[in-house]
């Protein structure tokens, strides 16, 4: 009777494998990735000063003129300055636009 019971339970325990190779799997494809462009996107923004070009993710081009706690004041041109929250960066393209600043 104790072996039909150990059967019972490894067969219980091979049926749940698949769904932690599945959480497995997420984790690596899905959640790891999301998370560490995460961090890369908080520690660009804390890099970005004044005069710094950015881009929003609205898809807006300016200059930071003057940074806050939460939000940048960015100039977009003819002196028409708009406040953003620091978050509305878009990391990617605020990098490509610094790149060309730097190599021209």
């Amino acid at each position: 009777m104790n072996t039909v019971l150990l059967q019972a339970a490894g067969g219980n325990m091979m049926s749940f494998l698949p769904m932690v190779l599945i959480i497995v799997v997420f984790y690596f494809f899905m959640i790891r990735p999301q998370m560490k462009k995460q961090k890369e996107h908080k520690k660009y923004i804390e890099e970005l000063g004044v005069n710094s070009k950015i881009v929003t993710t609205a898809g807006i081009h300016g200059r930071i003129v003057e940074v806050s706690d939460t939000t940048f004041l960015v100039d977009v041109g003819s002196g028409v300055r708009i406040r953003f929250d620091k978050s509305a960066v878009a990391l990617d393209a605020s990098k490509a636009a610094n790149a060309t600043e730097k190599s021209a």
